[in-house]
């Protein structure tokens, strides 16, 4: 008996080693932008905490990132990690049947014509990149109401300069910001949106002088100096949008 469990358990014991050795896998993130007015925002942060991200929670769905633009009360800025697409298009129907929710958010949901809940909401599909699959919680330990999270997109006039920058990040731009303690949360490719073809990503910083402070040390740094003179990655992008933006006190990141 021992002679034929033996090779049943070397195999299994290789099953696990090589899944333990493959990377993993890329997940997928949404961004919702809602446009709100002063007088949408208590609806807005009513739903969002009380009923929306409580019910992704039930649904599987954790660490959700709630963001108000710095610089403008009129920005919210959602961030949900996914394992799957699939789970994306599925979400609309496990809410539908989510009584919790319907309860929590029946202002939301029932808004009239003349006072919605949200001026315009932008919806933003993203697959992280392999250098950096899943999504990281910010190192940073500073009171959320004092912490800075930039929010960057650079756009590429094609498509295979688009794919030259997600490179150029994934061979090393990505270690230089770890390497400079940008505490970085996720960097992903943009598969649907407005703007395309593009990249977003998002890093965090204690306040405003030490993210200033990070910028210079990253445009001085040696790793990113010889990144950046490569022929291969000369003229991959052509705009660069950045978004300062603050967590609110119930943001899961």
């Amino acid at each position: 008996m021992k002679k034929i469990l033996l090779p049943f358990f070397l195999l299994s014991l290789l099953f696990h080693t090589v899944l333990a050795s493959q990377p993993p896998k890329s997940e997928f993130y949404e961004i919702k932008v809602y446009h709100v007015t002063a007088k949408q925002i208590g609806m807005m942060d009513n739903y969002l905490k009380n009923a929306y991200l409580p019910a992704l929670n039930r649904a599987g769905v954790k660490s959700i990132g709630v963001f108000k633009a710095i610089e403008t009360d009129s920005l919210i800025y959602v961030f949900t990690p996914l394992k799957s697409l699939s789970l994306l298009t599925k979400l609309p129907q496990v809410l539908a049947k989510d009584q919790a929710y319907q309860a929590a958010g029946k202002e939301y949901i029932e808004s009239t014509f003349k006072e919605p809940a949200y001026t315009r909401m932008e919806t933003i599909v993203l697959e992280a990149f392999g250098g950096m699959p899943q999504y990281q919680k910010s190192g940073v330990t500073a009171p959320m109401s004092e912490r800075v999270y930039e929010l960057r997109s650079y756009e590429s006039p094609s498509e295979t300069r688009h794919l030259s920058k997600v490179d150029m990040f994934n061979s090393g731009e990505i270690d230089v910001f770890k390497k400079l303690d940008f505490n970085p949360v996720f960097f992903a490719k943009v598969i649907a949106g407005s703007k395309m073809p593009n990249l977003m990503y998002m890093t965090t910083f204690p306040d405003r002088a030490t993210r200033d402070a990070r910028w210079k040390s990253f445009g001085s740094d040696p790793d990113w100096g010889k990144l950046k003179v490569m022929p291969k990655y000369q003229n991959n992008m052509n705009k660069s949008v950045v978004t300062f933006v603050r967590p609110t006190d119930y943001s899961e990141i």
